[in-house]
């Protein structure tokens, strides 16, 4: 994968992961604490109505409810504030805790009826239900006599519901002016006039507790209007912790992704600033660890190939150095030691040693020359002076200018050319390629054999081929047929070749004019050269001879 790509992935997973877990934990955070404040303020609602039913069910009034009041606000934290259903402030938390009242809130009033719920037992007659009904009115009127009776004498006054829900007063200590109240028959009859309309009404139960409120309604307490809380009320927060935990958590992963990637970045880094190092110290033998496909990898690769490049260059700059001092080393020994011999009268100078001497300089200057010409041809610094050739004439001038050294070897040299052929060239580099490859022909090939220059053209290019039929090169001599001072002789006898660097300069002088050469060859059948022109601008076309 591509070390931008695992960057930018990776980039985004911790985004996404720090969005994603703030995300869940705002939600669950909030989430919980709502169901948490909503549960806790219902608990809170059910408890503080609920202690307030209580207190009314048992005493039968709200005479004493300011303690409880001040209690429930204590232990719920909450701003109670109570009055009758009429209006009338029955009992405020706030002055109570010496507070100056404070702003009711927008949150909806709770009542509170302390009027007891009749149950009656299923399956029952109707009739059977308005005589109960009409007996729990007389009990209630009477329990609420006894509890307000108690609770004016300082009793400790508590409650139980009977059957039918009725409250049953029970007291610590019941005082003489307090006594239980008798069972009355003589006030059940309005009452129970005014529950038989109830009795053919179906459901019944509501109609019987509708009539059993009215009844009651005189003596029983009124209900409550109950309010919570104040204006400008401070909401309930979402913890820190959690928040805080998550969010270290993230930034930790973060460093982690962040130590991962600058691990994964600068270790190759390294390996490749210690061999860069290694490399301008002389150590040519120094690569980098390469592995895996992404920017780094191919960073690392570009590197060793680099590497390669430089110790491949040193170890021609070795090779050339060599090659040229063993070049030059013999005949400039054989130079010294005649012009010493000439100097001390050992020998005498003969119009054949001077002939041979001569020879030997000129030999030398070729080589300097062609080490001249390859350096600028490689330099790209080599002048072409580029004009209309005919490559027919061009062959035709080789044979001549080689006529005579394929006469001395008994080699038969012809051009096999049908029509000219003309292309945009330097006439006499190409003229120097053609005689290299000329010269290495007629000198691989045996007395009786036969060197051919032909030529053909293909559309839009020239090809040149010169062929022998001498005895060929080995397979595995071809590649290093083109460098530089390499000979297939390993002796490097004059009778066998020249100095080695033909085919190099002829192979750039090609390039040069956009073309290519290439060999082919069996040993014991001969050797094929092939030139091709044309190759971008210089077009090759062929017609009559001008």
């Amino acid at each position: 994968m591509s070390f931008r790509l695992r960057v930018l992935g990776l980039l985004m997973l911790v985004a996404l992961t720090a969005t994603a877990a703030t995300a869940w934990l705002t939600l669950r955070q909030a989430t919980r604490q709502v169901q948490e404040t909503v549960s806790a303020g219902q608990q809170e609602v059910t408890r503080i109505t609920g202690e307030l039913r209580a207190f009314g069910f048992a005493r039968g009034s709200w005479d004493g409810l300011s303690p409880t009041v001040s209690t429930l606000a204590k232990d719920t934290g909450q701003r109670i504030r109570i009055a009758t259903e009429s209006g009338a402030l029955l009992a405020d938390s706030d002055p109570l805790a010496g507070r100056e009242p404070r702003a009711l809130g927008s949150r909806p009033a709770v009542f509170v009826d302390p009027r007891p719920l009749l149950t009656f037992p299923g399956g029952q007659p109707p009739r059977l239900s308005v005589k109960q009904a009409a007996g729990a009115i007389t009990q209630y009127r009477a329990a609420l006599a006894e509890a307000a009776c108690l609770t004016r004498a300082g009793a400790r006054v508590t409650a139980r519901a009977d059957r039918l829900g009725i409250p049953v007063v029970d007291t610590d200590r019941r005082p003489t002016a307090c006594r239980a109240p008798a069972k009355e028959t003589s006030s059940v009859q309005p009452d129970l006039d005014a529950l038989r309309p109830c009795e053919p009404v179906r459901p019944l139960a509501p109609c019987l507790q509708r009539v059993f409120n009215e009844r009651t309604a005189s003596v029983a307490p009124p209900r409550l209007e109950v309010r919570l809380g104040y204006r400008d009320e401070s909401p309930p927060t979402i913890a820190a912790a959690p928040t805080v935990a998550v969010a270290v958590g993230v930034a930790l992963a973060a460093v982690l992704g962040a130590l991962l990637l600058s691990r994964a970045v600068l270790r190759p880094v390294r390996a490749m600033t210690l061999a860069a190092d290694g490399l301008g110290e002389g150590d040519l033998e120094r690569r980098v660890p390469v592995s895996g496909r992404d920017e780094i990898a191919q960073l690392g690769r570009a590197f060793n190939r680099m590497a390669d490049s430089i110790r491949a260059g040193e170890e021609r700059q070795r090779r050339l150095t060599g090659d040229i001092a063993h070049e030059l080393r013999t005949p400039l020994a054989n130079l010294r030691g005649y012009l010493e011999a000439l100097r001390d009268g050992v020998v005498d100078p003969t119009p054949e040693l001077l002939d041979s001497l001569h020879e030997e300089a000129l030999l030398q200057q070729r080589i300097v020359d062609d080490l001249q010409d390859l350096a600028l041809a490689e330099a790209g610094a080599l002048t072409y002076h580029r004009s209309e050739v005919d490559l027919h004439e061009l062959l035709e001038a080789a044979r001549t200018a080689h006529r005579a050294q394929a006469e001395a070897a008994g080699v038969t040299l012809e051009v096999r050319a049908p029509h000219p052929v003309y292309v945009t060239a330097d006439p006499d580099r190409l003229r120097q390629v053609v005689g290299n490859l000329v010269g290495n022909a007629l000198r691989a090939t045996a007395p009786g054999g036969r060197v051919t220059l032909a030529l053909a053209p293909q559309g839009e290019l020239a090809v040149v081929e010169v062929r022998d039929t001498g005895k060929g090169i080995p397979a595995e001599d071809l590649p290093h047929l083109f460098d530089r001072f390499w000979r297939a002789d390993p002796s490097r006898g004059r009778a066998t070749g020249g100095s080695g660097l033909g085919l190099s300069i002829a192979r750039q002088i090609v390039t040069d004019h956009r073309g290519t050469i290439a060999v082919r060859s069996e040993v014991g059948v001969g050797t094929t050269f092939t030139i091709v022109l044309g190759a971008g601008s210089d077009k090759a076309r062929s017609g009559p001879a001008r």
